[in-house]
């Protein structure tokens, strides 16, 4: 779980990045045909948020 989170923030970090740098969605080119409004491009976008919350915990939490 924390790998698969960790996974889904760096893709969520690379698209804003690229979103920054070049004005390029690369989630919404592959999942939503070129538009932040298709289905499937909402649902990944749910998916890497939810994945940044779960890793906020990992900030608090004491490796040992």
């Amino acid at each position: 779980m924390k790998k698969l989170a960790l996974i889904l923030v760096i893709v969520g970090a690379i698209n804003w990045g690229l979103i920054g740098l070049f004005q390029f969605d690369l989630v919404a080119t592959i999942f939503g045909g070129g538009s932040q409004d298709g289905a499937f491009a909402r649902v990944i976008y749910t998916i890497v948020g939810i994945a940044g919350i779960i890793s906020i915990a990992f900030l608090f939490k004491n490796e040992e």
